[in-house]
C-alpha cells in the first residue's frame, strides 16, 4: 500500500464538553474535548467530537519512534531487555527504578548519561522523590527527566551509527532523520509530508489528526492485524516487541504513583497499552479480546485530546476511564480500581472532599451519529 497522502484538518468546531467540576452542587469549569475509537483500517468506530482535530504528538509518539532504534539492530546491538525498552517508549516519574534502569543501559553501552540534552527543569515528576532530593541537597541529574529514555534512543541510534551526538536533538542530525522516518512510515505518511513543532524537551514533534492517531494506537496493540499488503507492515515485528515491554513494565512507562498510563494497565492487565502525551493528549491500544456489554472482540485504538491542555489532569484522566469503560474494556472492577482517575477528587486542608470532576458524555457509534 503506497503511502496517503495527509488530509486537511476539518473547520474549528467547538468541542463538546467531556468533564465537569464540580464543587457542592455548581460546575465551577469545564474540559471540553474529542475522542475517536478507530480500527488497525482506520475505519472510525466511536467518536464524540470531531476525529480531524489537529494534535502535536508530543510523548505519544515514543513507541512507535522507539522502533528506529530496533529497525537499525539496536535490540541485538545492545542486548536491550523488556525494562530497557519500555523505559524508551516512556514519559517516567524520575523515580530511583526509572534511574536504575537508565544507569545500566548507559554503564553496558559504554555511553555517559552527559550526552542527554534534555534539561532537568521542573524534574523529577514523583513530588516523594523530589522532595527526598530537596531534603539531601541533591540536584536531580538528566536521568531525572521524564524524556531521558526517549532521549536515549537518540543517542543510541548516534553510537549504532558512528555519528557524534553533538546535536542528536537537531532535525538534520542523522538519529532525528532516522527516527522522523520511522515516525512518518507508523503513520502511512512520508516523511517530507510530516507537519512538525519543537517538542518541551527541544527535540522535533509531529502533527497528526485524532483519527490518525486511534489508528497507530490500534496497530500497536495488534501489530500482527495489520495485511503484509500495507506499507507499515514492516514495523509490526519491532511494534509486537515495544507493546509486550509496555505491557510487561508499566510501571516503567509512567511511574509507580498516581500515573494514569501505569494504573490503566495495572488494572487492565494485558488488554491495553496507554502512552499520554503534554497539553491532554493520549493514545491508547486497545488488545484483541471480550469487552463487557458487546460481543466485539477486534483490536483498536483510542485518542482523546482535551482542549484546554488540562493542566490539572483531572479532565484528561476522567474521560479516559470513562471512555475505556464506555467501550467495555475496563469492567466494573477495572473502574472502582481506577477510581480516584475516574472522578479525580479535590479535598481541602482538613482532608474533606470539597469537589469532584465527573465525566458527562456519550462515545457514540458513528452510524448512530451518521443517523
Amino acid at each position: 500500500m503506497a503511502p496517503r497522502t495527509p488530509a486537511k484538518a476539518s473547520r474549528p468546531t467547538t468541542p463538546p464538553v467531556l468533564v465537569r467540576q464540580v464543587r457542592n452542587g455548581v460546575v465551577e469549569s469545564v474540559h471540553r474535548g474529542d475522542i475517536v475509537e478507530a480500527d488497525v483500517s482506520g475505519k472510525v468506530l466511536r467518536a464524540i467530537g470531531d476525529p480531524d482535530r489537529v494534535a502535536f504528538l508530543r510523548s505519544t509518539v515514543k513507541p512507535f519512534g522507539l522502533v528506529a532504534l530496533l529497525r537499525a539492530g539496536g535490540r541485538t546491538e545492545f542486548d536491550l531487555t523488556p525494562d530497557e525498552i519500555a523505559i524508551m517508549a516512556s514519559s517516567h516519574s524520575g523515580e530511583d527504578i526509572h534511574v536504575r534502569t537508565l544507569q545500566a543501559l548507559y554503564r553496558r553501552v559504554g555511553v555517559a548519561a552527559s550526552a542527554l540534552a534534555c534539561g532537568t527543569e521542573g524534574m523529577p515528576l514523583d513530588g516523594l522523590t523530589a522532595a527526598r532530593l530537596a531534603r539531601d541537597g541533591e540536584r536531580p541529574s538528566p536521568l531525572r527527566h521524564m524524556c531521558s529514555g526517549q532521549h536515549s534512543v537518540f543517542v543510541l541510534l548516534a553510537k549504532l551509527g558512528g555519528w557524534s551526538p553533538d546535536g542528536y536533538w537537531e532535525a538534520d542530525h542523522p538519529a532525528q532523520r532516522a527516527y522522523a522516518e520511522t515516525v512518518a512510515a507508523a503513520f502511512d505518511v512520508r516523511p517530507g509530508q510530516l507537519r512538525t513543532g519543537i517538542d518541551g524537551c527541544g527535540i522535533p514533534t509531529y502533527a497528526f489528526r485524532l483519527r490518525d492517531v486511534a489508528r497507530a494506537f490500534a496497530m500497536l496493540a495488534a501489530p500482527e492485524a495489520v495485511p503484509a499488503t500495507d506499507g507499515r507492515a514492516v514495523l509490526a515485528p519491532h511494534l509486537t516487541v515495544v507493546r509486550d515491554a509496555m505491557l510487561r513494565h508499566p510501571e516503567l512507562v509512567a511511574g509507580t504513583r498516581e500515573r494514569l498510563d501505569s494504573a490503566l494497565m495495572k488494572a487492565a492487565p494485558g488488554r491495553l497499552v496507554s502512552k499520554s502525551g503534554m497539553e491532554a493528549l493520549r493514545g491508547v491500544g486497545i488488545l484483541t479480546g471480550p469487552r463487557t456489554g458487546t460481543a466485539d472482540t477486534r483490536p483498536t485504538g483510542l485518542a482523546l485530546k482535551v482542549e484546554d491542555g488540562d493542566g490539572y489532569d483531572r479532565g484528561t484522566y476522567a474521560a479516559s476511564v470513562e471512555a475505556l469503560a464506555q467501550i467495555g474494556v475496563l469492567d466494573a472492577a477495572a473502574v472502582r480500581a481506577l477510581a480516584r482517575y475516574h472522578r479525580p477528587p479535590s479535598y481541602d486542608p482538613h482532608g474533606r472532599l470539597v469537589a469532584e470532576a465527573v465525566p458527562e458524555f456519550q462515545l457514540a457509534p458513528v452510524g448512530e451519529l451518521a443517523g
